[in-house]
């Protein structure tokens, strides 16, 4: 009886069918537990990926990025919006709006990109694309020591420390016109300033509610706004004050001194 129950078990394609093995041919198999597996390393890397972006994001908050504000896309985490208001220097008052755009793989990925929405004419800037020149800052992109933070320390560089900056230049009209008509190169500078002044309140050019838009000065309406974040920036001043800075003055390593 138990030789005749191996036989039927072993010559019945179907009988033991509480096996998966034995249903499903074995071409079978293979594309669905290799979809299933497709499937959820997709989930994963998706998953890590914005966890990663988030944390880049964080980073940002223990930082002293002054005058630089920027928010990762609701669409896309990969797409992120800003503005830096540039305070002294030839691009005083200048308000740069930028995206910045990770790579489809970041963090593995190579460098990020820093698109300006405006025309700007400074040497470290592409001028037909408006993209900010980042390999000389950062000759390869390592993701372990290099992050979102100091792109943006680099992007502020190029603005405060000019004269430094030239040697990054890669717009080979605005050095020559600095180094041999300052006069003329302030008033293009201007005209770039000026613009971004004239468009500060334009609507926002895509459908994304993270995008960075401005309103006028009510005074009835975002004075009591303002002084709750002077006091709030006073006492975010006086916590700095007691703390360390671990980057060296032109670094844009962490742990460099």
């Amino acid at each position: 009886m138990q030789e005749r129950a191996v036989k039927e078990e072993t010559n019945g394609t179907f009988l033991r069918q509480g096996s998966l093995r034995r249903v499903l041919p074995s071409s079978h198999k293979e594309h669905l537990f290799g979809r299933q597996n497709e499937d959820i390393n997709k989930f994963y890397r998706i998953f890590h990926q914005e966890y990663v972006v988030l944390a880049e994001y964080k980073m940002l908050q223990s930082e002293n990025l002054q005058g630089i504000y920027v928010i990762p896309s609701k669409e896309s985490c990969l797409l992120w919006f800003g503005v830096i208001f540039v305070r002294n220097g030839f691009y005083e008052d200048g308000i740069f709006r930028f995206n910045i755009l990770l790579p489809e793989d970041f963090p593995d990925g190579g460098h990020p990109k820093v698109v300006f929405q405006s025309n700007i004419f400074h040497p470290v800037i592409y001028k037909d694309t408006n993209e900010l020149h980042l390999t000389d800052g950062f000759p390869t992109w390592d993701k372990d020591q290099h992050h979102i933070w100091q792109v943006l320390k680099y992007l502020s560089w190029i603005f405060y420390n000019f004269n430094s900056s030239l040697a990054h230049a890669v717009n080979l009209e605005a050095v020559n016109l600095y180094r041999n008509n300052q006069l003329e190169f302030k008033e293009k500078v201007k005209e770039c300033v000026t613009y971004t002044q004239d468009h500060l309140y334009d609507p926002s050019p895509v459908d994304d509610k993270h995008y960075i838009t401005f309103e006028k000065y009510i005074p009835s309406i975002h004075d009591s706004v303002r002084a709750t974040m002077m006091t709030h920036e006073s006492h975010e001043e006086r916590i700095r004050a007691s703390g360390y800075s671990w980057v060296s003055p032109g670094s844009f390593k962490p742990l460099s001194k």
